[in-house]
C-alpha cells in the first residue's frame, strides 16, 4: 500500500473502477493542496495524465479495483518531482495551476 500512497503521476490517464470496498484518491488542486475523493463499490474515477495523486484505503482497509487503459497498458508511476515529464507539462498547459513548483 505504501507504493500507492507515494505521490506520483502517470503518462496516461489513470482510470479505475471500484468493484468492491472503498478508499481514497488524493489529487492536488490549483494551490497544490490535497483534495480527497472517497470512492466505493461501483464508482469510476479518472485522474488526468500528468496530475499528481496518491491512493490509500479507508478504515475498512479493503478495496478491489481494476485499472482500465486506452491503448497499451502503461503501469509506471513517476514519483514527484516529475515536473519536466511531457505528461506533466501537457497537464499544466491544459489545467494551469497557481503553484507549479511546490517543494
Amino acid at each position: 500500500l505504501k507504493i500507492f500512497f507515494r505521490e506520483h503521476l502517470h503518462a496516461d490517464d489513470e482510470i479505475r473502477l471500484v468493484k468492491d470496498g472503498s478508499g481514497y484518491f488524493d489529487i492536488r488542486d490549483d494551490e497544490d493542496k490535497w483534495v480527497r475523493i472517497w470512492v466505493q463499490k461501483g464508482d469510476l474515477i479518472t485522474l488526468p495524465a500528468g496530475s499528481y495523486h496518491r491512493f490509500t484505503t479507508d478504515d475498512k482497509h479493503f478495496i478491489n479495483a481494476i485499472r482500465l487503459f486506452v491503448g497499451d497498458p502503461v503501469w509506471t508511476p513517476l514519483n514527484r518531482p516529475a515536473d519536466e515529464h511531457v505528461s506533466r507539462l501537457e497537464y499544466l498547459e491544459k489545467y494551469p495551476l497557481s503553484v507549479i513548483d511546490a517543494k
